[in-house]
């Protein structure tokens, strides 16, 4: 039978010559120590006797005789030529040795340090874990793009540059940041250079190393109301003086923002789909939100997160295509357009702070995996991108009206096919709660995030965001039939 684990070269076994305690007792105690705490899980396989004796300095009769005691009590098992393994007879279950005298006992919530306070509170904000119908932030992955997908990562695998298996550039390889900043400058009208690009894991952190370089403490900083749930928390465990400015059919209102907090050090903003509501920043908002940037001394953050996914006309150009001034900062992802788990995202960051994110960037991670930045800058460079993009917008198109026609026959939404993105919004108009309903569609298999949650100060709208990219159409049109059982209910 094939062991579980191999840990021959990774069990670690120390023993104390002072303590008094004879030197196979504590090899005894050690390994029965870590088979009842799931350390050396049934069938893990155990070191040799000769090789972890050597490793202890020991005589291997020491050894041979814990491994003969660990054995009479049905801990571990011999098998003829091939070693020792932890027993598969074992229950489950097995409750860990009681905590010794003197061992530090768990830290409870409140004696935590107020900083580990602010990001366990983040926890709760972020993710999109599961994989049931309409979560959000699921993407497709086609046949054909996978067995391109397969065949660049074997060939860079099968010649791989030795740059590659090393510390790489923090900003991310050069290839890459020119391939991206070719398809920004066609597709999305984005002013600059593979050197004011830096490529991080994913949308999120760069957007945590901005903050991390441009707010301090009691900073003012514009968030739109409602707001994406995963920047208000690092805004709140960065401290921030987060100003809710609200957003109307024309996007974020600059005058409101300007009369709360006229000297906020940073704005975020999704200009090209607001999250979650799905509106457009209109070009006047634009040109006064930078007018406003220049004027302040401010940034502006832009999450340019799936403008990808037009479904009617061109993507809209950037709002960094239109700054004069040097005051926005774009952000945009792969997780969209590829794949979540891919975690490759960028920052094109105005000059004078290239420095200061790169340096944030060396204290964080140092640099991004060179293997997954190697396939994509293939997959761009020999034009696998374009294609796919074109794929995954007819794809998703379909996907969406094979929502927006499911939800069309319940009474109690209201429902608009949504010309961009990768979600929608459905509106409660029945006076329905939106934290209650998403509760009950959970408890059917069904993820309806409720938006309510996602206001700060303005009054919260009763509705549920739907995803509809990367589910099946039996998914989808099963989803909506649970979400029409628990309104009518």
């Amino acid at each position: 039978m094939k062991p579980t684990h191999d840990l021959s070269d990774l069990l670690l076994l120390a023993i104390d010559r002072g303590s008094g305690v004879p030197a196979l007792r504590q090899v005894y105690l050690e390994i029965r120590r870590a088979v009842l705490t799931g350390v050396l899980p049934p069938g893990a396989r155990l070191p040799p006797s000769r090789s972890l004796a050597a490793r202890l300095g020991l005589a291997r009769n020491t050894v041979v005789a814990a491994y003969d005691q660990l054995l009479a009590e049905g801990i571990i098992e011999g098998r003829v030529g091939a070693g020792s393994y932890v027993s598969r007879d074992l229950p489950q279950g097995l409750e860990p040795p009681p905590r010794q005298e003197g061992s530090a006992a768990p830290a409870a919530p409140g004696a935590l340090p107020r900083a580990a306070q602010r990001y366990a509170t983040a926890v709760p904000a972020v993710g999109s874990y599961g994989t049931e119908p309409c979560n959000t932030g699921r993407t497709s992955w086609e046949e054909r793009t996978a067995l391109v997908w397969r065949g660049l990562t074997l060939r860079r695998l099968q010649a791989p540059n030795p740059a590659m298996l090393g510390y790489a550039d923090p900003r991310g390889s050069l290839a890459l940041r020119a391939e991206i900043a070719g398809y920004l400058r066609a597709a999305r009208a984005v002013r600059c250079e593979p050197d004011q690009i830096i490529v991080t894991a994913g949308a999120q952190q760069a957007i945590d190393l901005v903050l991390k370089v441009l707010v301090e403490p009691g900073d003012p900083v514009w968030v739109e109301d409602p707001c994406y749930p995963a920047v208000r928390a690092a805004l709140a465990a960065a401290r921030a003086g987060i100003v809710p400015v609200p957003v109307d059919a024309q996007g974020l209102v600059v005058a409101a923002g300007i009369a709360a907090s006229p000297q906020a050090r940073l704005a975020y903003v999704t200009p090209s789909s607001q999250y979650p509501l799905g509106v457009v920043l209109s070009m006047a908002r634009r040109l006064e939100l930078l007018a406003w940037a220049r004027q302040a001394g401010a940034f502006v953050v832009e999450d340019d997160y799936d403008s990808e996914f037009r479904y009617a006309g061109r993507p809209l150009a950037a709002l960094q295509g239109i700054d004069d001034a040097g005051r926005v900062i774009y952000i945009g992802t792969f997780s969209k357009v590829l794949f979540p788990g891919l975690r490759l995202g960028y920052a094109v960051l105005p000059q004078p702070l290239l420095n200061a994110v790169l340096g944030a960037r060396l204290l964080s991670d140092w640099h991004p995996a060179a293997l997954p930045e190697a396939v994509v800058t293939d997959f761009i460079a020999e034009g696998h991108f374009a294609q796919h993009l074109r794929r995954m917008r007819q794809h998703y198109r379909r996907a969406r009206d094979t929502l927006v026609e499911a939800l069309a026959g319940i009474p109690a939404l209201e429902v608009e096919a949504p010309e961009q993105g990768m979600k929608l919004v459905a509106r409660l108009r029945d006076g329905s709660r939106d934290i209650e309903v998403a509760a009950a569609a959970a408890r059917r298999g069904v993820i309806a995030r409720p938006v309510s949650p996602m206001f700060l100060a303005a009054p919260p709208m009763q509705g549920l965001m739907l995803g509809f990219s990367g589910h099946a159409p039996g998914a989808l049109r099963w989803a909506a039939r649970e979400l029409a059982a628990c309104l009518a209910g």
